[in-house]
């Protein structure tokens, strides 16, 4: 009997020895075009650093960022699941290797007849291992998946991470925007009010009559109201940016006041290919479908048969206890055993397992192209918002500057007697138009720049060492 254990491990080294593992199909290589159709070609700007939101200029606003990537909570919970994922892929892992356990045993009998009593007392202390002989690469790919899962999780952290950093930076910029729009607003009102003083004026000399005096009225009270709208705006904002920041609204403050001190970075998109390897969604979308990839191995491996060996030795009382043949007294002992395991009937649950796998496999594909896809397309709009911004930012600094000087014109010929009301109405409208609209450009163009970084991924790198199809083979 115990001759048979040596065949069926020669039997076992035998299949291990000659089986194929099953592989991974890598996904054909993604086609990108060979630039974007909006690129820049200054030599004196690059891709956005680690840091891109130091660029802006602001210490304010490099705190905050700083701030946020420590103790914002959507990123709290985000490294939690990194932490798990890699417990997951450390649990995966052990399965490649033997698992030893000890164990100890005690068991006591006693038992009366009419022929007397008796009682006995069976012990034992154990030290067994087993391993599963991984001849189909089943546990392998169980392994590479688990780990291919973490790695997405850590470039699902990073998105996040990019996301809620830019936005940060953003509403940044929202605040010092509505911060300025609001002393223009003041600004608008003040204005409107010295020109009623002037029309009250005239009015009471009998030089103007009551129809300006009533119409000057209702564009101090219109001037009056878009403050405490802009004022309700921006707490809102510094609400948002305190959540973002993980603290209470309460108390918190934002020292900047406009975005006039604040400096525009130079970006450049570099080429698509590039972008492939600095963008942390495209990453996780890879790392996704090569856990897939070895999701569909597992499967597949699944309708193969399974060899486990199982070994144990110690001490034990009795030394043998069989059916056949007992030793009694304490004594050595040692068991080894082979168990080959070929699924016969399931009802079809592995092969519909397998059909899972493999439309989940389709699935990512997919979503994998798809976030090259979108990747690109966040590019290409930032590039295309600078673009068009650039073309606008002469007409609208022309447009401000004349608006000041129709304003001041028609507002000294009127207080000469020389102009008229209407004119000056009408200059008073376009001068605060002019100044609002033009606050709301330059906030414009920083949001771009923060969607541009964010395009280009904000300086986030592939990983050194990522986790491939190659790992743990």
């Amino acid at each position: 009997m115990i001759g048979i254990i040596p065949r069926a491990a020669a039997v076992a080294l035998a299949i291990f020895t000659t089986a194929c593992a099953l592989h991974e199909v890598e996904a054909p290589p993604p086609e990108v075009p060979q630039t974007f159709a909006a690129q820049t070609t200054e030599s004196e700007k690059g891709w956005p650093s680690k840091d891109w939101y130091a660029t802006f200029g602001s210490s304010e606003l490099t705190a905050l960022v700083e701030e946020a990537a420590a103790s914002n909570m959507d990123l709290g919970m985000a490294r939690s699941r990194v932490l798990q994922a890699d417990a997951r892929a450390r649990q995966a892992g052990a399965a490649i290797l033997p698992s030893v356990d000890l164990g100890g045993n005690g068991n006591y009998l006693a038992g009366h007849s009419s022929n007397g009593s008796a009682h006995e007392t069976d012990w034992g202390a154990l030290l067994s291992a087993s391993y599963e002989v991984d001849f189909w690469g089943k546990n392998r790919a169980a392994a590479r998946s688990a780990n291919a899962l973490a790695a997405a999780s850590r470039a699902d952290r990073d998105t996040l991470a990019l996301t809620s950093l830019a936005g940060v930076a953003d509403t940044y910029f929202q605040i010092l925007s509505l911060r300025q729009r609001l002393g223009i607003a003041i600004s608008n009102r003040d204005a409107a009010k010295q020109l009623l003083d002037v029309i009250q004026a005239r009015f009471d000399a009998g030089v103007s009559n009551p129809v300006d005096l009533a119409t000057q009225k209702a564009t101090l009270a219109a001037a009056s109201l878009v403050i405490p709208e802009l004022q309700q705006q921006e707490s809102e904002t510094l609400a948002s940016l305190a959540f973002l920041l993980g603290r209470e609204p309460e108390n918190f403050v934002v020292e900047a006041r406009s975005l006039d001190a604040l400096m525009e970075p130079r970006v450049a998109s570099g080429m698509p290919s590039e972008l492939l390897t600095r963008r942390p969604d495209v990453f996780m979308a890879e790392a996704n479908l090569r856990a897939a990839n070895a999701d569909l191995v597992v499967a597949r491996a699944a309708l193969f048969p399974s060899l486990t060996l199982t070994a144990g030795g110690g001490v034990q009382n009795p030394a043998l206890n069989a059916a056949v043949i007992s030793l009694s007294g304490v004594g050595p002992t040692l068991n080894l055993g082979a168990a080959l395991t070929q699924p016969i009937f399931d009802g079809g649950r592995l092969r519909a397992a397998r059909a899972e796998a493999q439309a989940k496999d389709e699935e990512l594909i997919v979503a994998y192209r798809a976030a090259i896809l979108a990747s690109l397309v966040d590019v290409e709009n930032a590039l295309n918002a600078l673009r068009h911004l650039d073309d606008s930012r002469l007409p609208q600094e022309e447009r401000l500057t004349q608006s000041e000087r129709a304003f001041e014109g028609a507002s000294l010929r009127y207080k000469e007697g020389a102009g008229d009301f209407l004119t000056v109405l009408e200059a008073q409208r376009l001068l605060y138009t002019a100044r609002d609209q033009f606050s709301q450009y330059k906030l414009t163009r920083f949001r771009a720049l923060v969607a541009l970084c964010k395009a280009l991924g904000g300086g986030w790198q592939t990983p050194r060492s990522p986790v491939s199809a190659k790992d743990m083979r």
